[in-house]
């Protein structure tokens, strides 16, 4: 029954609230979580002793947040990041990155896409995530990225230089 820290915009959190009214309420029924929120805006921000850098990207339309701890940046659903907000990411040693299929799409990055922003930060490595059955088989797709480009896959575990 212990709380659980939910680090989001005001917007988040208040669909999270909208969505979910079953856990907001004073009696909450059992098995229920217990949330404890904690609004963040696009500044550094700290858990438990960890800087926490967010960096904001487009998922389509909609603002979305990726996040940057130490040398490790993480962004998923998304399909543009200004430049102001890639100059955030320069310097990460490890980078992941959605990259949903070959062809483009409205809301995510397609390959190319994905790889031409890696290879302008230029992360030591990089792994693409959020992908679809529609990029190709993994081997086939890893042997036609550059050597510091991986596909991400279920069970990969990486060392985060904090």
């Amino acid at each position: 029954n212990k709380t659980v820290d939910v680090f989001a915009t005001e917007q988040v959190i208040e669909a999270i609230k909208i969505e979910m009214p079953y856990i907001m309420t004073e009696k909450r029924f059992f098995g229920a979580p217990q949330l404890s929120f904690h609004i963040i805006t696009n500044k550094l921000f700290d858990i438990e002793g960890i800087q926490i850098l967010p960096i904001e990207a487009l998922h389509h339309q909609m603002s979305v947040f990726g996040f940057r701890f130490g040398d490790f940046t993480y962004i998923t659903d998304a399909n543009y990041i200004s430049a102001e907000e890639i100059d955030k990411i320069r310097g990460s040693k490890i980078l992941v990155l959605n990259a949903l299929r070959k062809s483009k799409h409205i809301s995510h990055f397609s390959l190319e896409e994905a790889v031409e922003i890696i290879e302008e930060i230029k992360p030591e490595k990089a792994y693409l995530t959020h992908i679809s059955h529609f990029l190709g088989l993994h081997d086939k797709i890893e042997k036609e990225l550059p050597p510091n480009i991986f596909l991400a896959y279920d069970g990969l575990k990486l060392r985060i230089p904090l």
